[in-house]
């Protein structure tokens, strides 16, 4: 396989010290809620605001001294791209990002504020890998995908590793998925040290290409969805992703876009936590029942909110 236990222990060794050990909140709300027990793995308070950092700074740190010197690119929504560039400034590796027009405004200042330089594109008149592709020819830059990388993968396993570290005893573990690579990468570090707990990824309804995969075998797409959850626009797993969800994940769930935006709402306001929609994917799918009885980790992914469109959206879950 192209990413093992191994691999992901090796990545927790390069992010100690620079990656958030994030914390684990619990609520009775929330337990009561669910009629569970539900352990919240925080990475809404990693470095940069998302789970991406780590694979992010995992990724960077194994590129030779010319790859780093002549720079590096990808193309991100906003938290890969945050997290890249905040890793390119610790690193001092210049990073180039691109990113759509319609990408929330916060998550493109952040990037630009941590260094990288972003290049616009419209998602109905071209593709980001097109373009990158181009631009990477152009000026010789090493592309660092936002998930289909066995680096990236590796560093977004720790999350979970973290989670079993921390002797968490859990019979369910549910991660939102876009990309796949935080739910392979948490697939993998489970099964590897708690084989007899589910792994189940967590997808919008209206962008639930991963969902289709794992049900068919096949993989299926999802071009530009519509979905609030940003995060999970991507339009397919990845070559590696896609090998790594079939062989680990136990299951999928899909939720709705008023589910995804109810668990947001109660995060914020409940539990104190502030989470972006993508987020909250992990926890929509759990309130949606079948996990009664039960020990469940869930995977918040990521704290990047547009304050000001969620403001306006929370008001139709009222």
């Amino acid at each position: 396989m192209p990413v093992t236990l191994d691999d992901v222990r090796s990545a927790a060794s390069v992010l100690a010290g620079q990656a958030h050990r994030t914390p684990v909140h619990t609520s009775r709300t929330l337990d009561d809620l669910c009629g569970a027990q539900v352990f919240l793995k925080c990475e809404n308070f990693q470095r940069s605001g998302a789970f991406k950092f780590r694979g992010a700074f995992h990724a960077l740190s194994r590129l030779d001294e010319d790859r780093r010197r002549r720079g590096v690119l990808t193309f991100s929504s906003g938290n890969h791209a945050q997290a890249l560039a905040l890793a390119g400034r610790i690193l001092d590796v210049p990073v180039t990002i691109v990113m759509p027009t319609d990408a929330p405004e916060v998550k493109r200042r952040a990037t630009e504020g941590y260094g990288g330089e972003v290049v616009l594109y419209d998602r109905d008149e071209t593709t980001r890998e097109a373009l990158g592709a181009r631009i990477a020819e152009e000026r010789g830059l090493a592309v660092v995908p936002p998930y289909d990388h066995p680096d990236i993968v590796a560093g977004q396993g720790t999350v979970a590793l973290e989670l079993f570290e921390d002797g968490l005893d859990l019979d369910a573990l549910v991660v939102p998925c876009g990309g796949g690579g935080l739910l392979s990468g948490c697939a993998v570090a489970t099964k590897g040290l708690s084989p007899g707990t589910q792994v189940v990824g967590a997808e919008p309804a209206q962008a639930d290409d991963a969902a289709r995969t794992f049900a068919t075998g096949v993989l299926q797409r999802a071009d530009n969805p519509e979905t609030i959850a940003d995060g999970a626009r991507t339009p397919s797993l990845g070559t590696v992703t896609f090998e790594l969800v079939l062989r680990h994940v136990d299951a999928f769930v899909t939720v709705s876009e008023e589910e995804i935006l109810r668990a947001t709402k109660l995060l914020w306001e409940r539990c104190k936590l502030v989470v972006e929609p993508t987020g909250a994917l992990a926890l929509a799918a759990v309130l949606q029942g079948g996990f009664a009885g039960r020990r469940i980790g869930v995977v918040l992914s990521g704290g990047n909110a547009d304050v000001a469109v969620l403001g306006r959206l929370r008001a139709s879950v009222d």
